[in-house]
């Protein structure tokens, strides 16, 4: 297998975007950096746009969605967007409002689950902290991102020696009783609680009283990295879905003027069924669209045909075939690592896949010079969904859903192909100037 130094730098930028990003609201300021070095402006919600012809615009909701766009050289009415979108959120453990708490000598910290992650991939991992806390100001307050570099937290196994049948009955957590993660040794002086908002103040530099509320994300502090015999391979956290985000941003920025108006949409609140404000079930992708078409002067008439000449396409990873598990996979659809994007389809609307937009999602992957491959889920277990449907029913759009193939989704330490990286950024390049 060839890897070119091009295909190499495009995954270590993946690594490196994943490892900056141990948060939805880390995420999305990893992305409002690149947009911004690219000359893209930022607007408020709350504010009236002023757009400029072939301007860079971008937008954020609730600090962990956001949508950019490029305003095309040609009428919106003419050509309708061109869009792509995934999702910020990731699956993981996140602190419960009250964590501290001390027992026979020891703080732990509590934790929800958010979303469907792989719980045992969490034991006897180097974890940490990230996410946003808000602190009080003398105007009300205002809104911190906080990550902490180095490992705080474990969740130790048990020892073989009390849980003989581990490995052939398979580790099971106690989601209430047995998540909790390991944080210290008791303070004497402090109570658990004032101990952890002590280290949370010192880091932000801040007094303890004046942190107000804070959603927390726990990561693994482990880089991401190349692996396997021809280091053809990557591991990190969180390639779904930012591996999504990563290479739409890296397409859009890519193109300088493109003729149709490109946008980037990325949600929060995926993994949790994206019904949220900020989530793609929420107004956000309509309200910006419905306020560049207000800019630019479209009445209703234009906008229907702006809506009738779009194209969706949502990306979220996908399910590569995994050989030591053979009977988990439709036996005709077994998607490879490195092998090219991945079509999703599936019957019931779980993706918003149809022949139509299959066909034209092929017809960028030919045009690209790109592989591409189909996958559909055993009819015998229950298929999970993507935005895909969601924006589609919500914008009239035609939609299709696409991904790259990875392993072990949605555990803490997941793993993909190099060469898939590249291949679904240039696929991306081609539907953007489409």
């Amino acid at each position: 297998m060839n890897i070119s130094p091009e295909a190499r730098a495009q995954a270590q930028d993946l690594l490196s975007f994943i490892d900056a990003s141990p948060s939805p609201w880390h995420a999305v300021h990893s992305i409002e950096q690149r947009l911004q070095a690219k000359g893209f402006t930022q607007l408020q919600e709350a504010q009236r746009w002023k757009l400029e012809a072939g301007g860079r615009y971008y937008v954020v909701r609730g600090g962990a969605s956001i949508i950019a766009f490029k305003l095309g050289q040609q009428s919106l009415s003419d050509t309708g967007f061109r869009m792509i979108g995934a999702h910020t959120d990731s699956p993981g453990l996140r602190l419960k409002t009250h964590a501290a708490h001390a027992s026979n000598g020891l703080v732990r910290l509590g934790v929800e689950i958010y979303g469907g992650p792989i719980l045992a991939t969490f034991t006897d991992r180097d974890l940490s902290l990230a996410g946003r806390v808000n602190v009080r100001t003398t105007n009300g307050f205002e809104t911190r991102l906080l990550k902490f570099d180095q490992p705080l937290l474990r969740l130790p196994n048990l020892a073989i020696h009390m849980n003989r049948d581990v490995n052939e009955q398979g580790l099971k957590l106690n989601k209430q009783t047995e998540l909790p993660l390991l944080f210290s040794l008791s303070n004497e002086k402090l109570g658990a609680h004032e101990q952890f908002f002590e280290l949370l103040a010192s880091k932000l530099g801040v007094s303890a009283k004046d942190i107000l509320t804070y959603e927390l994300n726990v990561f693994d502090t482990q880089p991401g990295a190349f692996w396997g015999a021809k280091q053809e391979f990557i591991a990190n956290s969180q390639l779904d879905n930012l591996a999504s985000c990563h290479a739409a941003l890296t397409a859009m920025l890519a193109i300088d003027k493109p003729a149709a108006t490109t946008l980037c949409a990325f949600f929060d609140h995926e993994e949790v069924g994206s019904e949220s404000a900020a989530g793609a079930g929420g107004s956000f992708a309509a309200d910006v669209i419905d306020r560049i078409s207000l800019c630019l002067d479209m009445d209703e008439e234009a906008q229907h045909c702006a809506a009738a000449k779009s194209f969706f396409i949502s990306a979220d990873m996908a399910h590569a075939f995994q050989p030591n598990f053979p009977n988990a996979y439709e036996p005709n659809h077994h998607v490879l690592v490195n092998a090219g994007p991945v079509i999703k389809t599936n019957s019931n609307q779980r993706y918003s896949t149809d022949a139509d937009t299959a066909a034209r999602f092929i017809s960028l992957c030919e045009s690209a010079g790109v592989p591409f491959q189909h996958y559909t889920h055993r009819t015998d277990l229950g298929c999970g969904s993507t935005i895909g449907p969601i924006i589609a029913s919500r914008l009239g759009v035609a939609s299709v859903d696409v991904g790259s193939p990875m392993w072990a989704m949605h555990s803490l330490r997941e793993s993909a192909g190099v060469l898939d990286v590249g291949y679904m950024i240039a696929v991306m390049k081609a539907a953007f100037t489409s």
